[in-house]
């Protein structure tokens, strides 16, 4: 997203900023994975990992068979409360008769965001961050390290901490915490950002910090529901407080006559998510 010039009450200079969001056997035995150790692990870390990666690249050709809504509000405001408009917008992700995947907005209302303007990297970001899939491909992209156990509300979890190796041009990556189920193996919840932030002579580019969760739609796939996030964002120019939140519902797949969903709406991370 990008600052808008000073606007009405708002004397901001020109900056900008980003915001806005199982099991497979296709993966090569001599994928390099990172290694993690832990005590209180039943398998090496790095078993753990191949296993979620693999997981993650069956659901990713999964999800791309699904058909699903998806709605978006994004708002900003000065650190001192004054409003600064929002950013809303309702799609469908569908198929044409002659199957090519397309998203077809169902409800845009104005766009009134003062302080911000969304850019290129947001919605990229939307497509591919903020519903974070680390697949068997995209693992060497990441340092992947255990940190613990946690339970989930009824799941128990592997908590790992993720971080791109290396940050190509142009390209969009994950960092934060991802949480693995035990069970069947899949990313549950992530916390993170999406990196790197951008700063250069055209501007400021940065990026809120969001949670997402997953919910067991199908099987053992688990599919985002629901992101937040609340955080406020340092320019040269001064803060600005970001709240987003994505709903992801009416999962169907493609050709199916029968409707998976809706979600289950989760309205606030639980306290004990990291910061």
């Amino acid at each position: 997203m990008k600052i808008y010039k000073a606007l009405l009450v708002f004397a901001l200079a020109l900056v900008t900023f980003c915001v806005v969001g199982q099991k497979t056997r296709a993966a090569s035995p001599s994928l390099p994975l990172p290694q993690a150790h832990g005590g209180d692990l039943p398998v090496p870390a790095s078993d753990i990992i191949r296993r979620f990666a693999e997981n993650e690249a069956q659901f990713k050709l999964e999800r791309d068979n699904y058909t699903y809504s998806q709605s978006v509000l994004v708002t900003a405001e000065t650190t001192d409360g004054h409003p600064g408009g929002k950013f809303q917008q309702d799609s469908d992700i569908i198929f044409t008769p002659e199957g090519k995947r397309i998203e077809k907005v169902t409800y845009a209302p104005p766009n009134t965001l003062q302080l911000i303007t969304l850019t290129p990297q947001d919605y990229k970001d939307l497509e591919s961050i903020q519903p974070f899939v680390l697949t068997s491909t995209e693992l060497p992209k990441y340092n992947v390290t255990y940190d613990g156990k946690e339970k989930i509300d009824a799941l128990d979890t592997y908590r790992f901490n993720v971080a791109p190796k290396k940050m190509e041009k142009d390209q969009r990556y994950f960092q934060g915490s991802i949480w693995v189920d035990d069970h069947d193996f899949a990313i549950v919840k992530s916390d993170g950002k999406a990196v790197p932030d951008i700063v250069g002579k055209n501007g400021e580019n940065r990026f809120p910090r969001f949670v997402t969760y997953r919910e067991n739609i199908e099987k053992n796939f688990w599919f985002p529901t629901y992101t937040h996030a609340d955080d406020i964002l340092q320019f040269s120019s001064g803060g600005v407080r970001i709240q987003m939140t994505v709903r992801y519902k009416n999962y169907k797949r493609f050709g199916s006559t029968v409707k998976i969903g809706p979600s289950t709406e989760v309205k606030d991370a639980p306290t004990d998510a990291p910061r």
